[in-house]
């Protein structure tokens, strides 16, 4: 079992060579065709085009059984299944723009209906004379063992054309995904290049009847790009991981597949995928479930670190009259009054400070800031004030609504924009301290 597995993995067998790498290659033009269906927010159109195929097939096969031809002839059967997953395409994209409908609702009146046309045409043609029907639910559920060299060269004509057009129109369908309103300003031909990427996603689907069936289609269209998406913000990075995450998850389905013989190519490829998608769902860098939870804690703690700091600096600001400040010992009673704190959140914010050396627990109790809390505290608190009076003065907003948590202002704004609030929080300082001084000093005489 383990010599026979290590052989499938190395694609030794030649059969298995050819499933194998052509499963490969599908999977690969299908992440990257899906990438582009995510961006768009139209994933579930591959599900309808793969669903429109159906009649497509049967109605071949009756052309084909009246015209004396082996109703079976593969390259006939694919060209119907192509004729009505693309007229499928064009009811979807009439009706969005035709109607108030939206492209979901499109889509889910054309799969159901098509689905149903296809349904009966297959009941029908079973009763042509001469004719069998058998096999083509094989289309349905996928039969990627059946996988023979032509079908293997098709799939890579497909996976170069894909490669090919995406490489030529990168930029348009990118336009197309992110704003087609912005594109149709700009003069670009929207309407072409929808027909484009649909054209890629029929070419993709009709290619992947023979693989997958044409229900587990969609799941290669989807996943692998919604995997990647985990990973990475960036469109270049996605569209190749995608492609990478579509082809291992063919390469790892079809060889467990052609491993142990009662496990069916289409859905093991599908579970291969899924697989992956668990695991970038999980772990993905840019929008994965458990680094997404350790940075919303980061910023919990240090958010909370702030508010602690910068209260603990103003209630010294509060006790002192005179300039500078001297960093004096404060009442835990002082600090619980100044802010509310949730119970036991002071507790654990306090001992979070302490082992960042920032505050320190004097005998008596009382809290007092370290030498580096105190500068950490004054550079936190002159962050906020330059923030708070920049959304206020500059951003037009309400005293009431500017937010309370402190940044790093110099990153966002320009040192001649700080130099000036710096200038008017001295300003309003000195007149909160001294009003009737500064009122003399600014009267003329």
């Amino acid at each position: 079992m383990i010599d026979g597995l290590i052989d499938t993995l190395l694609l030794k067998p030649y059969n298995t060579r050819i499933v194998v790498l052509g499963v490969m290659m599908l999977g690969a033009a299908s992440g990257l065709i899906g990438s582009f269906l995510l961006l768009r927010k139209q994933s579930l159109l591959g599900d309808a085009l793969s669903h429109a195929t159906l009649p497509g097939l049967g109605l071949a096969f009756a052309a084909m059984s009246s015209l004396g031809i082996d109703g079976q002839y593969l390259p006939g059967l694919l060209l119907g299944a192509a004729t009505t997953g693309v007229l499928g395409i064009l009811f979807v994209l009439a009706i969005g723009r035709t109607t108030k409908l939206k492209d979901d609702a499109a889509m889910g009146i054309v799969l159901s209906v098509f689905f149903g046309i296809g349904i009966v045409i297959l009941r029908l043609i079973q009763n042509i004379p001469g004719q069998t029907s058998a096999g083509l639910e094989s289309f349905i559920y996928g039969k990627t063992a059946s996988m023979i060299t032509s079908d293997f060269v098709l799939i890579a004509i497909t996976l170069s054309f894909c490669l090919f057009v995406t490489f030529l129109a990168r930029k348009e369908l990118v336009l197309l995904c992110f704003d087609p309103s912005l594109a149709a300003t700009q003069g670009w031909p929207v309407l072409f290049l929808d027909l484009l990427l649909m054209a890629l996603v029929a070419t993709v689907t009709v290619v992947g009847l023979q693989a997958v069936g044409l229900i587990l289609i969609i799941a290669f269209l989807i996943i692998p790009a919604t995997a990647a998406r985990f990973w990475t913000n960036n469109l270049r990075h996605l569209l190749w991981l995608a492609t990478f995450i579509g082809a291992v998850s063919g390469w790892l389905g079809a060889s467990l597949s052609a491993v142990f013989a009662n496990f069916p190519a289409g859905a093991v490829i599908v579970i291969a995928a899924a697989s992956f998608f668990l695991i970038s769902m999980l772990f993905g860098k840019a929008r994965g479930v458990i680094p997404r939870f350790l940075r919303q804690r980061d910023l919990r703690r240090k958010v909370g670190r702030q508010h602690l700091l910068r209260s603990t600096y103003e209630i010294l600001e509060k006790s002192q009259k005179e300039r500078p400040l001297k960093n004096l010992s404060i009442s835990l009673h002082l600090l619980q009054q100044h802010r509310f704190w949730g119970k036991g959140e002071l507790a654990k914010l306090i001992r979070q400070a302490r082992i960042e050396d920032h505050l320190e627990r004097q005998p008596s109790g009382e809290l007092r800031l370290s030498e580096s809390g105190f500068g950490e505290a004054s550079r936190i608190t002159r962050n906020h004030r330059l923030w708070e009076m920049y959304l206020i003065k500059h951003a037009d907003i309400a005293p009431s609504h500017v937010d309370r948590d402190a940044d790093l202002v110099e990153h966002l704004l320009g040192a001649e924009i700080v130099h000036q609030l710096e200038a008017e929080l001295a300003l309003t300082q000195a007149t909160i301290e001294s009003p009737h001084d500064i009122q003399a000093e600014t009267t003329p005489s």
